[in-house]
């Protein structure tokens, strides 16, 4: 028997991961690090991953990943440059669907989709990304009705405050005719007012095809018990690694703090919120960001994220790890400890 927490590939890095059961398996879906030599800054820049793979388990806390190989290259897909960070996929009709970000040739991250017969892959691309979507870590949720939805973006190197229209984070006419600056001033106003309400993730119902989204983009607001947004200098707020899961007819919308490396959780009554931030799931982690997914298999509820033990956290290469995930009566989630 396993000891939880473990990790899950420990002969190769992987971090970001997405899991789902597909066929009675469990499937998780990582990025792939690996040492490029690029220099370390914030924006990300020396995480310059390209290409992904698909590990599956029958049992996770005890089984060796089965590794599928690469599912995809960024070299198969036409608009993407380099930089395949974090990615998602969603089972419709008999077809599986990989949403994932990637930088264009443009230096811009965009979210872009690739279809496969067979929960392994391989995935074909889509020639172009879907439009209107920028910015990095897609979480693809399909819900008891069939909708699926997509949450995304990520601040600093995700570029989330470049990409999106001040109207999009407004809510009303008036407010969006705010100033924001030139882009490279954008990320540091962010953190320089820490009064303001915190910049939140976007999310949008897809299309029936899965390719393009329905609707315009609308933002994810996080809210205190008082039913205030949380401010930009809450180190509680939104920064990447939108997670959607959905346990006792509530949807659960986690999320990594960043650079104050909380993973944090909050609850709402629909897809598109508000959520009312609950707590901490899991205390910072050695490594940059708390990135992670929940999934229940086989009756329990799983825990999965990275950290970067392993590589001694001096690349940034990381690691898969598990542990189970429990809640308590009113449905909130047990914090769990990472060992």
């Amino acid at each position: 028997m396993a000891k939880l927490p473990r990790y899950l590939f420990p002969s190769d890095y992987m971090a970001d991961p997405a899991a789902h059961v597909f066929n009675g398996k469990l499937f998780v879906y990582p990025s792939h690090d690996w040492e490029a030599g690029a220099a370390f800054d914030d924006d990300g820049g020396h995480f310059q991953m390209k290409d992904y793979h698909v590990l599956s388990f029958d049992d996770v806390e005890n089984d060796d990943a089965i590794d599928h190989g690469v599912i995809l290259d960024v070299s198969q897909v036409p608009w993407a440059e380099k930089q395949m960070w974090d990615s998602d996929v969603v089972e419709k009709d008999g077809k599986y669907y990989l949403i994932f970000s990637a930088k264009d040739y443009n230096g811009v991250f965009h979210l872009g989709v690739a279809i496969a017969d067979r929960p392994e892959g391989p995935f074909v691309p889509q020639e172009h990304p879907i439009r209107g979507a920028y910015s990095i870590d897609p979480c693809v949720f399909k819900d008891d009705d069939g909708q699926v939805y997509c949450y995304y973006g990520g601040l600093w190197g995700g570029q989330l405050q470049w990409n999106v229209a001040p109207s999009v984070l407004c809510d009303s006419a008036e407010e969006a005719k705010v100033d924001l600056g030139p882009a490279p001033d954008r990320k540091t106003q962010l953190f320089t007012t820490p009064d303001t309400p915190a910049l939140p993730s976007l999310m949008a119902r897809m299309s029936d095809d899965l390719l393009q989204f329905a609707e315009a983009p609308r933002r994810v607001l996080v809210i205190d018990k008082d039913g205030q947004p949380l401010k930009a200098g809450d180190p509680h707020r939104f920064f990447e690694a939108s997670w959607m899961h959905k346990y006792q007819g509530k949807y659960y919308f986690s999320y990594s703090t960043g650079d104050s490396h909380y993973l944090c959780y909050a609850i709402g009554d629909s897809p598109y919120g508000p959520f009312t931030y609950q707590g901490v799931i899991l205390e910072p982690v050695v490594g940059w960001t708390t990135h992670h997914c929940i999934v229940e298999y086989k009756g329990q509820w799983y825990l999965l994220y990275h950290d970067c033990v392993p590589s001694n956290d001096v690349t940034h290469l990381r690691s898969l790890k598990v542990q189970r995930l429990y809640y308590n009566e009113d449905g909130t989630i047990k914090p769990v400890v990472n060992e």
